[in-house]
Parts: C-alpha cells; structure tokens; sequence
C-alpha cells in the first residue's frame, strides 16, 4: 500500500485530502500543518509520497521541499490552488527545486470540478509513488559532469535548414523544459513549439515561470500566430495545436491518446509541412503520445531526440521512441539544449 505524507496548513483541507486519498486505498501515515513539522515527519515515518501545500506558516512548500530533496529525497506532488498566481509561481520553483509533480487542490464535494481533480490527484499520487528520486534531484539528475561537456559534433552534421523545433513532454516535464530553454541562446534561430501534458489552469503558471527563468520570450499560442525565432509557443489547455500556412492553428478535434493538446497531433502537422526541415523532441511522461509520429518524423529524415531514461521522471514516451527506433539521439536535457544549439548553428535567424 502507498504510504502518504500529507503537508498543509489548513485542517480541513488536510481531511478532504485524506478523505480523498484513503477512499483509493491510499495510506495516509502522517500529516503536517507547515513545511518545518514536515520534516520531523518524513524523518518519523519515511512516507512513499509527499502532497506538499506552498503557502504555508513557519515554513513553505518551497523551502520545505528544497530541505527534503537535499537531506531524505521523497517524490513530492504539489497540490495548489490554481488560480492563485502566487501559489503557481512558488509552485513551480518547488519543481524546480525537485518536486516532480503539480496538481490542482480539489474542490470541495459537490463543486463540478471534484470529481476530475480527485481523480487526478490519486492517479498522480500513485504514478509517483513509484518514481526514483536523489538528492538535489533538480540539479545532479540533469547537470551531471557528462552533461556540462557540450554536445558532440564530431558526427553530426549541422543543418542550416531547419525551420522549427517540436517538443512533447508530460509528467516531470517542467523542470526539464526549465532545463532545455535556459540552455538555448535568446538569439535562437529557430521557434519552438510545445505540447506539455499538465493540469488545467496552471499552464499559464509555467510559461511566466519559464519566462522568467530562461532567455526566450515564452508565449501561450494564439490562433493565427506567426512563430518567431528565439520564441516559444505552447499549446493551451484543452486545444490542438498545428501549423497551417506558416501559422499557428488551434483546434478542437477529438483527444490523442487521450489527451488535448495532443503531442501525436503538434508531431504530425510539424511533420507535414517542414518534412525533414524539423527537430523532434520527446521528454519525459506517462504512456506513448508522440512516440509514433516522431518515428515518422525520423524516417523522413528529420533529427529526433529522446529524453534518456536516467534524467526522466517517467520514462513511458521517451522509452516507447526507444523500443520504436525512433530516436536519432538519446540524451540528457542539459546535452538536449547543447544539441539543439549545435544542430542550429547553421541556420540564420529569419522567419518561417
């Protein structure tokens, strides 16, 4: 059975967490009203997971989360309020400092919206449940010494001719996204287009964050935009994206592989107009999506890259491409930015 630590500093936010969790069968061993008792109790009872709250007393889910991740590594969910902007913002720096996932706080009973946050705070807690953690997971697992060597050139060719870059990433995908986009200079090249798998209403959330923290302009897609170099462009909440005529297109067509927006559909549009003028890249995440369309991508010739199964929190997409063929480069994130930069290095900056 999952052994649950639950940290939050409201009570009965606390029991309606509980109540949620040990309806799945989900074994609550322990709960904290602020990051500092937390401590003490991951000491105590060495729970399988951690829900962490962000703002809390005495401590918060941010510093809390960074003091666990440095001293006794647990998967740590965080459960926040998504339409706080000030929760999602510290939210994010959490996973940046090694919680590997993000979810709404559910609702009370009743409220239309229960029903699908409980399910996916249960469905999130078990799938972390079994998850691999170290210390300063934020940082060693993608900075290791290997990483900091620039990506090697010796073999590949630059192509001057590529027109965009396409990027599907689910769960743990943040702070590799974090990871990737910091790497890449403002002057990139290149857009990129991104279908992230993430709960509605903290999508916003994270383009700020990433915004904030990486040298590109980061931009939710509008219907109709035009992709500029150095720019990157993610799909919104409960929308398709596709290039059309050198724009981008929003639609509503059936999910992929259960999902919308769906990385199958941004592949095989990306796929359709740019050929082989493209790069691919498939992140860490839970089931296959995208994972048939970036072999695609690589039997006609255009460069696909895999997350490695060492840096991913989840290696379901990424190890699907493996067991397909479909990558021509399996890497860690910091060598995915490093690649990226070399296999662009020919192409000057101009628009689609």
């Amino acid at each position: 059975m999952i052994r649950v630590l639950i940290v939050e500093d409201s009570a009965v936010v606390r029991q309606h967490l509980k109540n949620i969790l040990e309806g799945a069968d989900i074994h609550v061993i322990g709960m904290a009203e602020n990051g500092e008792e937390s401590l003490a109790l991951v000491q105590e009872h060495k729970p399988d997971v951690i829900t962490m709250d962000i703002n809390m007393p005495k401590m918060n889910g941010l510093e809390a989360t960074r003091r666990i991740m440095e001293t006794s590594p647990v998967p740590i969910v965080i459960v926040s309020a998504s339409f706080d902007p000030s929760d999602v913002d510290q939210s994010f720096r959490a996973m940046e400092a090694g919680a590997v996932a993000i979810t709404e706080k559910p609702p009370g009973n009743g409220h239309p919206g229960y029903e699908d946050a409980a399910r996916n705070l249960v469905q999130t807690v078990r799938l972390m449940s079994e998850v691999r953690v170290v210390k300063r997971w934020n940082r060693s697992r993608f900075t290791g010494a290997a990483d900091r060597d620039m990506f090697e050139t010796a073999s590949v060719q630059t192509r001057g001719n590529i027109k965009m870059v396409a990027i599907g990433a689910s769960t743990g995908g943040p702070p590799v996204l974090q990871t990737i986009l910091a790497g890449l200079p403002r002057e990139f090249p290149v857009p990129v287009l991104i279908v992230q798998h993430i709960a509605k209403g903290f999508l916003e959330g994270m383009a700020s964050w990433l915004g904030q923290t990486t040298g590109l302009t980061v931009h939710i897609a509008r219907y109709g935009d035009h992709p500029l170099p150095g720019h990157v462009y993610f799909a919104p909440d409960d929308f398709h994206m596709e290039m059309r005529g050198g724009r981008i297109v929003l639609t509503r067509d059936k999910p992929e592989n259960g999902t919308r927006p769906s990385v199958s559909h941004l592949f095989r549009s990306v796929t359709h107009v740019f050929g082989e003028n493209i790069i691919g890249v498939l992140l860490t995440g839970m089931g296959k999506d995208g994972a048939d369309e970036l072999k695609v991508m690589k039997d006609k010739g255009a460069i696909t890259i895999a997350q490695d199964e060492e840096s991913s929190v989840v290696y379901g997409m990424p190890g699907e491409a493996m067991r397909l063929g479909a990558a021509t480069y399996v890497l860690s994130p910091a060598k995915i930015a490093a690649a990226l930069k070399s296999l662009t290095s020919g192409r000057s900056t101009g628009n689609i």
